[in-house]
């Protein structure tokens, strides 16, 4: 288990991610390799997660994310949070992407 955030610097454009933030701050904008699960759902939701070890969590700044990987690694799964979420993801030059073909944004 890592206890040590990652930063979005440390992880390749396409890297596989957790993201457990609520459906409109997806929709507005997301990392093209993350997979939506909110934070709400994650409990009942695991067999969804991607196989990724370990597995980046993120959110829109790092708070929701980094209660996902407390419970996450509570559970037993190799997760590490993504430091400064989609904000720092965005703001280091990262893709983000819409399903909708509308101008990314983070909400």
């Amino acid at each position: 288990m890592s206890d040590q955030p990652t930063t979005p610097q440390a992880l390749s454009d396409d890297a596989v991610l957790l993201d457990v933030r609520e459906q409109d701050e997806w929709d507005a904008g997301h990392a093209p390799g993350a997979v939506h699960i909110p934070l709400s759902e994650v409990p009942s939701r695991l067999d969804e997660l991607p196989d990724a070890e370990p597995l980046p969590v993120i959110c829109r700044s790092g708070g929701r994310s980094g209660r996902a990987v407390q419970w996450l690694s509570a559970q037993g799964y190799d997760v590490v949070n993504v430091d400064g979420g989609m904000k720092a993801w965005d703001q280091a030059g990262k893709q983000v992407v819409t399903d909708n073909g509308q101008a990314p944004e983070i909400l």
